[in-house]
């Protein structure tokens, strides 16, 4: 998988969409403010927009109970139990751990 940080200079794929004259038009607005062409401001936002979604779903945020709670959790573990015990011997099983 390609670093997702790192920007594929190669354009070899198309990517189409239809939208409706107003959308374009406040597009085609916004890429004129910003200096771009109508391509380069709807990829560049879309790029934008999908690292954001990424990077929302690759961290945990936790109210400061909940980071307490996960804190002692982990300081203090409970006990496993009979269902607990009984899915690390069959992992161990299937692994040969």
């Amino acid at each position: 998988m390609a670093n997702q940080n790192t920007l594929d200079t190669t354009r070899d794929a198309r990517l189409e969409a239809r939208v409706s004259a107003a959308q374009k038009n406040l597009l085609q607005q916004a890429a004129a403010l910003s200096g771009r062409t109508l391509s380069e401001f709807v990829v560049a936002s879309a790029q934008d927009a999908a690292r954001r979604v990424l990077a929302e779903h690759e961290s945990i945020r936790l109210s400061r109970e909940e980071q307490l709670a996960f804190v002692q959790a982990l300081l203090n573990p409970p006990e496993p139990n009979a269902r607990l015990k009984r899915a690390a011997k069959a992992y161990r099983q299937r692994t040969g751990a």
